[in-house]
């Protein structure tokens, strides 16, 4: 069901674009120069909607967050990162989301907004069953597959389980382990058409086939729900290959614990996000995700991530399909009310031509007109009668778009490219028309909509910061062990422990047991010597905790030591703390390894900036910079 992880949302990086607004320049970096107008733009939109007003920056001042930016950016276009194919992959597949709404014309009216409005405040809870099927498979096949399909319907009617059908019969590869079940969803997570059988099949039933791209489905609905709202968390991830060995599911494993263990230790989530996260989208980020509701996320995240309660609370890690992850909650929020929704409802439509059938067609007819298309008839009545492999006459025009040809040529390579094998020539002419149109206008939309052509920039520069902050700070610091031991040996006493008690917690299982405790601790025994004086294999006396423990960590030390309330539970005369308490002392690099890396990290980035302003030059026009003001 192309239920991809994180793949539901457009997530937005850092917001600095080269706009292309004719102005003067007022910054050079190396080969690029920014306009007065391209860095008051970014300027004014990133010091709005600010946690404190504290925040704000002056012109000046977000200069030099901005040269820095583009520092590193002009850095990795240098070290021509922007010509590998993992590079151009990336950025076309954040192109090709960010474009759809630009390529069609969806028409809608009020009573289909306010229907999505009610999906959108429900969840359901479905299964399914899907045999594929190509879109371009022949009548008779389709005929068959939907044969196949009304007979696995019957038999469940006629008292076969849905989740044993799904087993037997279903090609959808997760229907083996999950028996068909796709949990909870709401509106705009699965394809228009099941979307629309899953809200409006009732619960306990088994629907009509239902036609999709992927195939005939049959869906069972279990339940339907109040969508609790939606939730932002931030991660940190370690991923497991689809096919993980044993091996290589330990070493993730046990990855993620250190990483949890950092945490509990008082390590900053955000900077070890974005120095261990395998998640690259949100890694940058601090972790940061997309806000997201229940059902458009794995089970597997989304109930641990929905089960924290506060904000800022953190999960201990959790396992899913991806692999292991460390949860942080950030914010949380309900189903917003319908006319703070309309704007993306509205959007979300225009994103999705299914969901009106003259929409695609309108929008290519406004662009026929807008680009002069012109159809040579007396070619395409050469078309009548001639099947796909069959053999059409070669050099013909069938249509002009823009003063370009389009011809015998081009329609062949349209039918190898979508991979059409069945059906005449005729019966694909209209959507190769169709397809023609749309690339063209694709291909202009940096150049018609200054809007799109920014947040392309977005994207551009934001993956380039990644790469190269990956590169040259993250996984340096992270494998640089000699090196960061120096930088520890330098600066030890920035992390301190606090004023701690450091000794024994003992738990006794009688007051005659803490006595004699008490009594061998007197005589001078360790705690190991103590536990294996006291207890024996068929009884365990008393049990220790030794460790060193600051105010506010544990409750009976907080009692004894620094005056707290007594614990729940607590039982004075079975339970007892030896030691002492010790002054403020630095953290050892163990201990904060965390907060020692990201410090190391802010000391590369340092010691790099200050190479790349050697290496590029920077020119402000400072005269020109006064004329901005702030914000």
């Amino acid at each position: 069901m192309n239920r991809i992880f994180f793949s539901l949302i457009v997530i937005v990086v850092l917001s600095f674009q080269a706009l292309a607004q004719q102005s003067e320049i007022l910054l050079t970096v190396g080969h690029q120069e920014i306009s007065k107008n391209e860095f008051e733009h970014i300027y004014k939109k990133n010091n709005s909607n600010l946690y404190a007003e504290s925040d704000k920056k002056s012109p000046e001042e977000y200069m030099e967050l901005f040269i820095n930016f583009k520092l590193k950016v002009v850095e990795a276009e240098t070290l021509k990162m922007d010509t590998s194919q993992t590079f151009i992959t990336e950025l076309a597949g954040y192109r090709k989301e960010i474009a759809a709404p630009y390529l069609t014309d969806i028409n809608f009216n009020e009573q289909q907004v306010k229907e999505l409005y009610r999906r959108m405040t429900h969840e359901v809870h479905a299964s399914h069953i899907l045999l594929k099927l190509d879109n371009n498979a022949p009548a008779g096949t389709k005929q068959e597959v939907l044969g196949k399909i009304n007979k696995i319907r019957n038999e469940i009617l006629a008292g076969k389980s849905f989740e044993d059908a799904a087993v037997e019969y279903s090609e959808d590869p997760s229907a083996k382990t999950n028996k068909g079940d796709l949990g909870y969803f709401s509106a705009f997570t699965m394809v228009t058409p099941f979307e629309d059988a899953a809200f409006t099949t009732k619960v306990g039933e088994v629907s009509e086939p239902v036609k999709t791209d992927f195939g005939y489905h049959l869906l069972k609905v279990h339940d339907i729900r109040t969508n609790k709202g939606e939730i932002q968390v931030a991660h940190i991830m370690k991923n497991t290959p689809k096919n993980a060995t044993e091996e290589e599911i330990a070493q993730a494993k046990a990855a993620i614990d250190s990483i949890y263990q950092l945490l509990l230790n008082g390590a900053d989530f955000a900077e070890l996000a974005k120095q261990e996260s395998q998640d690259r989208r949100s890694a940058v980020r601090g972790g940061e995700m997309p806000w997201f509701s229940a059902g458009r996320i794995v089970k597997e995240f989304s109930d641990p991530a929905f089960a924290l309660e506060n904000n800022g609370d953190i999960s201990a890690p959790v396992r899913t399909p991806f692999g292991y992850h460390i949860i942080k909650r950030l914010n949380a929020r309900p189903v917003p009310p319908i006319e703070e929704a309309r704007a993306a409802i509205e959007s979300q439509i225009k994103k999705d031509a299914t969901r009106s059938s003259s929409g695609k067609k309108a929008f290519v007819q406004q662009l026929k007109e807008m680009y002069d298309f012109t159809e040579n008839e007396a070619a395409k009545e050469q078309l009548k009668g001639v099947n796909i492999g069959d053999t059409i006459v070669p050099q013909l025009t069938f249509f002009t778009i823009d003063n370009q040809n389009f011809g015998t040529k081009e329609f062949q390579n349209f039918i190898v490219a979508k991979k059409i094998r069945y059906g005449s020539f005729l019966s694909v002419y209209e959507r190769w028309v169709m397809d023609e149109i749309i690339q063209l206008e694709d291909a202009r939309l940096e150049e018609k909509y200054p809007e799109f052509r920014y947040l392309m920039n977005e994207y551009h520069d934001g993956i380039l910061l990644f790469n190269i902050s990956q590169e040259k700070i993250w996984d340096y610091a992270a494998k640089d062990s000699t090196g960061l031991e120096l930088f520890y040996e330098k600066d030890k006493d920035k992390h301190l422990w606090g004023h701690r008690f450091k000794g024994h917690i003992i738990n006794c299982k009688n007051p005659e047991v803490r006595e004699e405790a008490e009594n061998l601790f007197g005589a001078g025994m360790t705690a190991d010597e103590v536990v294996a004086h006291l207890n024996t294999e068929e009884d365990e006396l008393i049990t220790i905790e030794t460790g060193a423990w600051e105010e506010a960590e544990n409750e009976v030390v907080d009692y004894y030591v620094w005056n707290g309330k007594e614990p729940e539970g607590f039982n004075s005369s079975t339970t007892f703390i030896r030691g002492d308490k010790i002054e403020p002392q630095p953290k050892t690099l163990d201990e904060a390894r965390g907060l020692f890396i990201s410090d190391y990290q802010d000391y590369l980035e340092k010691e790099w900036l200050k190479e790349l302003r050697k290496k590029h030059k920077v020119k402000v026009n400072k005269k020109l910079l006064k004329t901005i003001s702030g914000v």
